[in-house]
C-alpha cells in the first residue's frame, strides 16, 4: 500500500476525516489516496439526507447497512470520504454536501475546482 503524501486542498497537512463510522479508503479515519485507490475517496463530507437520496437515486446506496462488508450505513451528520466524481456530480445536480476542507485531500483538486469546495465548507468563515 503506498498512499500519497497527505496534504489537504489547503496545503496543510490533512485533518481526520471521521472514525464513527470509520471512513477512509484504508478505512484509517482519514481521505488518504493512493493508487489502488481507483474511486478517489478524498472530499471529506458532512453527509445530508438529500445527498444520501441522490447518491442512492445514482445507484450508490449510503444509507442501508451493509454488516458483510463491516459498513453500518451513514446517517445525517456522519463524516464520510466521498468520491470526488461523486461530489462534483452532486455539486453540479445541486446536492451536494457540505466539505471539510482541512481533511479533503489536495488530490481531490484533480476532479473539482477549490472555490466550490469552498463555497460548501464547513470549516471557513
Amino acid at each position: 500500500m503506498q498512499i500519497s503524501e497527505s496534504v489537504n486542498v489547503l496545503g496543510e497537512n490533512l485533518e481526520t476525516c471521521g472514525t464513527d463510522p470509520q471512513t477512509g479508503f484504508y478505512r484509517d479515519g482519514c481521505c488518504n489516496t493512493g493508487p489502488d485507490d481507483l474511486g478517489f475517496h478524498t472530499v471529506c463530507v458532512v453527509v445530508t439526507d438529500e445527498f444520501l437520496e441522490f447518491s442512492k437515486a445514482k445507484g450508490n446506496d449510503l444509507s442501508t447497512p451493509r454488516p458483510e462488508f463491516g459498513f453500518p450505513g451513514l446517517r445525517q451528520g456522519d463524516s464520510w470520504c466521498l468520491c470526488a466524481a461523486r461530489w462534483q456530480e452532486a455539486f453540479e445536480a445541486g446536492a451536494a454536501p457540505r466539505v471539510r476542507l482541512r481533511a479533503t485531500h489536495q488530490a481531490t483538486l484533480e476532479m473539482c475546482e477549490l472555490n466550490d469546495l469552498k463555497r460548501h465548507s464547513v470549516d471557513l468563515s
